[in-house]
């Protein structure tokens, strides 16, 4: 065989190998991407404008985090064919299973609240009614689900994954100082020092980028996409790549706030869109536009977690690869949870800006139980087999608690007594 034949070979197996990716790729890039939700935009927007590039090396550990944490969904779900709400009520029975599910419907519901709130808020910024908003966005997800295939679905959903991709070209519109970024951003520290107002920023990142409605949305759309034992390896390649994007984003949003806005107050995404357009119209409009894709496919991704998690528990057809004559209940509390939370932002006088911020920190507290339930999941042997959880794995998923935990503990103490970490 001579060297152009041994080219084209080599060139065959890639080619074959990316073509294999493409099917498989999907539920872990869309899960974490849709993590940068509009909760998370403001997080970021936030704390750039707050701390300046002093937080990027916090925000850089939680892709290994973040990916530790889905990459054993992927595992879960190819293995049991069972989303982790089922997986839960069959583990563990009927209390921990109401226990999981109810902390989930209970999260979901204020996080989707919170995608309503940064989609009317981005687009009030080009003169469109929050109530326009609340009714486009749901007609649009109508048509979104009502198509009868997953596979669609998904396509869908990534295009508006690489959509999120907006704030990159906005980070070099800013001109950041390279230096000072590395000087200040990647060597740890802690700004201010340890006080409650730095727990909260630290655990708002946290919630934002690992979440509970993530762990139950990977698993079920690992079953629902059909994805086998044989499909995990890719499934894992695709899920780093979603950690490493989503943090990438994150990255970004803080480098712009940062370089623009810091020292500036900043209590959400729409604000920061609305400053960064008096000096910078184009870099204003991508923040805005970035901050309604963001919402609209977080969205998208947890009323869909909410809905095949309890078609799991009750035994409803639970597939978007069934119509909605096929699944009607799948697809009515898919839209009482989107239109009740929509709902929300049309209230008169509603504590908006602080609900979007204090749903990330309630979701991070409530992340532990959802990841002991997983951690153990993972450990039974009869039912995962080779996939099981070796050692490294487990130690990995404790630290995860034990730092969550502790974080946790730590904001609730500075909140009880605000002089102790003065």
């Amino acid at each position: 065989m001579n060297f152009f034949s041994k080219l084209y070979y080599k060139f065959r197996q890639g080619w074959k190998a990316i073509q294999l990716y493409l099917i498989i790729a999907g539920p872990g890039i869309v899960v974490m991407v849709a993590d940068n939700d509009a909760g998370g935009i403001t997080t970021y927007a936030a704390t750039g404008a707050k701390y300046g590039y002093n937080l990027i090396w916090f925000l850089l550990l939680l892709v290994p985090t973040a990916y530790y944490v889905q990459e054993m969904t992927v595992r879960l779900g190819a293995v049991t064919k069972r989303g982790t709400a089922e997986a839960i009520f069959d583990g563990f029975g009927s209390f921990w299973g109401w226990f999981a599910l109810i902390d989930l419907m209970i999260v979901n519901w204020l996080t989707l609240v919170t995608e309503f709130i940064g989609m009317t808020a981005a687009l009030h910024l080009f003169g469109i009614p929050p109530w326009l908003t609340v009714v486009g966005v749901c007609i649009l997800m109508a048509i979104i689900v009502l198509n009868g295939r997953y596979w669609t679905w998904e396509k869908i959903a990534l295009l508006f994954c690489a959509i999120n991709l907006i704030y990159i070209p906005g980070a070099f519109m800013v001109h950041p100082s390279v230096s000072q970024i590395l000087g200040e951003g990647l060597v740890p520290n802690f700004p201010g020092g340890f006080n409650g107002q730095l727990f909260f920023f630290l655990m708002a990142n946290i919630g934002t980028t690992i979440a509970p409605w993530m762990l139950f949305f990977q698993q079920s759309a690992v079953v629902d996409k059909g994805m086998l034992e044989k499909d995990i390896p890719w499934g894992r390649f695709d899920t780093l790549l979603g950690s490493i994007l989503t943090v990438i984003v994150a990255v970004f949003i803080v480098i712009v706030t940062g370089t623009v806005l810091k020292g500036v107050d900043i209590e959400s995404a729409a604000q920061a869109s609305e400053h960064l357009m008096q000096t910078n119209h184009t870099l204003g409009t991508f923040m805005a536009i970035g901050l309604f894709d963001a919402g609209l496919l977080g969205a998208i991704c947890i009323s869909l977690a909410s809905s095949w998690a309890f078609g799991e528990i009750f035994g409803w057809a639970h597939s978007l690869n069934q119509k909605i004559k096929e699944a009607p209940w799948f697809y009515t509390f898919y839209f009482v949870m989107l239109v009740s939370s929509g709902l929300v932002v049309m209230i008169p006088g509603a504590p908006l800006v602080l609900i979007t911020l204090f749903v990330q920190v309630i979701a991070v507290t409530l992340l532990p139980a959802a990841l002991v339930f997983l951690i153990l999941l993972l450990n039974d042997g009869k039912t995962m087999g080779e996939y099981c959880n070796n050692v490294w794995q487990n130690l990995i998923g404790g630290f995860i608690v034990v730092s969550i935990i502790v974080l946790s503990t730590l904001f609730g103490i500075s909140v009880m007594f605000p002089d102790l970490f003065q």
